[in-house]
């Protein structure tokens, strides 16, 4: 074949590699497996396994990435729920002087001096101070009875409360946030009816 200046003559028929269009899908796959002895049906059933694989290694990645996104959330969760209850012992610790502070105002209530004021800003300041931390109160006079929140050291027959209703709070209970930290002492009426 003569070499031109790369321009192949409209009328000769010739063709020239370079700017030759390439064969369609259908045909370069016919060739090459025509080409490689594989039947069509060998093939496609080849290709069906290789789908197969593909889609179940896809299912699996999804899989491993959602229970890495759980175990993940799952640790930041745990993390913030040590922070927030971190101060629970501390505070558990706490209580009992707080106990004796309000024995101590409740026995001198009628006195008024200059250390039970400084008493009461000393009381007033610890229960600030604890309720910037989260620390509540829980309301027990009064109130039904909550197994939950009170624990009953006395029943007592009355018929001028409600069956159930905390007469007297022994000893004040308190939560952190949401969590008890102790619950409060109670006596609670009961009906004789």
């Amino acid at each position: 074949m003569a070499r031109t200046n790369g321009k192949s003559e409209a009328g000769t028929g010739a063709l020239d590699p370079e700017h030759e269009l390439p064969a369609s899908d259908d045909t370069a796959e016919s060739i090459s497996s025509a080409a490689a002895g594989i039947t069509p049906g060998v093939r496609d059933s080849e290709l069906e396994k290789l789908k197969a694989e593909r889609d179940a290694l896809v299912d699996r990645l999804a899989r491993l990435q959602a229970e890495f996104e759980n175990a993940r959330k799952r640790a930041s969760r745990e993390q913030q729920e040590f922070r927030d209850y971190a101060l629970a012992d501390a505070v558990k610790s706490i209580l009992p002087i707080l106990d004796s502070f309000e024995r101590a105002l409740q026995t001198s209530k009628n006195e008024r001096s200059e250390i039970r004021s400084g008493v009461e800003l000393i009381y007033k300041q610890l229960q600030d101070t604890l309720g910037k931390l989260g620390v509540r109160p829980i309301a027990a006079k009064g109130e039904q009875f909550d197994p939950h929140f009170h624990q009953a050291i006395e029943l007592v027959d009355t018929n001028r409360a409600p069956d159930h209703q905390v007469l007297e709070e022994l000893q004040r209970g308190y939560k952190l946030k949401d969590r008890l930290l102790r619950p409060a002492m109670v006596k609670v009426a009961r009906n004789p009816n």
